[in-house]
């Protein structure tokens, strides 16, 4: 009979962090911990897709947490459905080996229309009067129901945003922990992203991060006894270790002054606009996809890539080919940044004609990833009344927006995606010993020792 197993996914814990996490450090302490090494991009949704199916990102093709789909023109990011990660998961594997075999997957990516028995993951209400209320996407539906009754609406807004905090994560660990109860399935995946704020805002060497730290062990503490005590073999990992930076690089920029980016102008706004750019890059933290629409211009947009302070790699076809990132969703270069540097989405060269949505939080409508979005704007005097006097007129029914986000991407002090960090800053496998037996191993080996702690063999 299989064995009941918990994956606990703490984001960017490291080596570097465990000293600050004594019930992590406790639970590491009877077992083995493995460096894992990430594939390239080393962001959320290819290192997930990675670790559940055992292979790179050319053959499950998450390319990053968004890409160009080339037949829409259009920048698409953090999408939901399952059936972009075109790879068998680890649980259509084990079930096929053991019919018996259930998962419940808790807020990992790639978390709708998926092939488990049991699913949550964010999923906001947009009212047609431009609100963004609180919710979840489950599988069975009434999940929702359920989860939110016992544990209140899920607070999307301390999940995302200037007010992420602890919050999300001890709603997830929560909710995970009555789905285990009550549904006991056989492979838990637990996301607990609480790390990643900080980290990002402050900097894994900042005075903040020993507060931040010690709130995700208190949450992930408290999982794994309760799971131990079901009966679950638990296992901890990370996607990825963030680095210390203050040097961001304005790729979309540099190509816009080149004169290979084109944008449209709205009531005096500027949009990118994909489909009739030569060449735009698809910023993702320390990694930017460059779409080139005519391989005339290739080699033109390969030099004046490599010229960039900040980048550290420039990766055509054959390069990707060698990080296992061909695929057809990457764009014709991929960008890799210098230790200290990350790539932002900004497009436009002057603040005042910045698209309206650039000062908000909307993960969907931006062309890339925005850290930003952790801060409020300093140069609001007042911020929470700011904030307030918006949410009052939304309430009201008046079209507002929130628009507290600042434009200064100085402010951001922690990146990822680059895969040649220092040890002490690789992601993590805590594991029994008996499974976790060298001390480095890809991500892609997740999948197998799933399987091992499974079946025993």
């Amino acid at each position: 009979m299989p064995r009941p197993t918990a994956v606990i996914l703490i984001v960017g814990l490291t080596e570097e962090l465990l000293p600050h996490a004594p019930r992590l450090r406790s639970f590491a302490g009877t077992r083995r911990v493995a460096r894992l090494a990430p594939v390239l991009p080393a962001v959320t949704c290819s290192v997930q897709s990675s670790m559940l199916t055992g292979v790179m990102p050319r053959a499950h093709g998450i390319v990053g947490n968004g890409w160009y789909n080339r037949e829409m023109a259009e920048v698409q990011f953090w999408k939901q459905s399952n059936h972009l990660v075109t790879a068998e998961k680890v649980w259509e594997t084990a079930r096929r080996r053991d019919a018996s075999v259930t998962c419940g997957q808790m807020f990992w990516w790639y978390n709708m229309y998926t092939s488990t028995e049991y699913s949550v993951t964010p999923r906001p209400i947009y009212k047609a009067d431009g609100r963004k209320l609180p919710d979840v996407y489950s599988h069975p539906a009434e999940l929702r129901e359920t989860l939110q009754g016992e544990l209140g609406t899920f607070p999307l807004f301390r999940f995302w945003g200037p007010a992420a905090s602890i919050a999300s994560t001890a709603w997830i660990a929560q909710a995970a922990e009555r789905v285990a109860r009550a549904d006991q399935p056989t492979l838990l995946l637990v996301y607990l992203p609480h790390l990643d704020y900080g980290l990002q805002k402050y900097g894994p060497q900042a005075g903040e991060m020993p507060g931040e730290i010690a709130a995700v062990d208190e949450t992930a503490g408290r999982l794994i006894e309760s799971l131990e005590r079901q009966g679950y073999e638990c296992l901890v990992v990370s996607e990825y270790g963030i680095e210390p930076v203050d040097r961001p690089v304005h790729i979309n920029r540099v190509l816009r002054e080149a004169g290979l980016l084109s944008v449209r102008v709205e009531q005096g706004l500027e949009l990118l606009d994909a489909g009739a750019s030569r060449a735009f890059a698809v910023a993702d933290h320390q990694v930017a996809h460059v779409y080139v629409a005519d391989p005339g211009d290739l080699a033109r947009v390969v030099d004046l890539c490599r010229g960039q302070p900040g980048v550290a790699r420039v990766l055509d076809r054959d390069g990707q080919a060698t990080c296992g990132l061909d695929h057809p969703r990457s764009g014709e270069l991929v960008l890799e940044a210098a230790p200290g540097a990350w790539f932002t989405y900004y497009y436009w060269l002057d603040d005042a004609r910045a698209p309206d949505f650039a000062r908000t939080v909307d993960i969907h409508r931006k062309p890339g990833y925005d850290p930003c979005e952790l801060f409020l704007d300093p140069r609001l005097r007042l911020p929470h009344l700011a904030i307030g006097w918006r949410l009052l007129k939304k309430k009201l029914g008046q079209r507002t927006l929130l628009d507290v986000i600042p434009l200064d991407a100085g402010l951001v002090r922690g990146s990822h995606g680059r895969v040649d960090n220092p040890p002490a800053r690789q992601p993590l496998l805590i594991g029994p010993a008996q499974l976790v037996r060298h001390e480095e191993l890809p991500c892609t080996a997740v999948r197998d020792l799933l399987l091992t702690s499974l079946f025993g063999d």
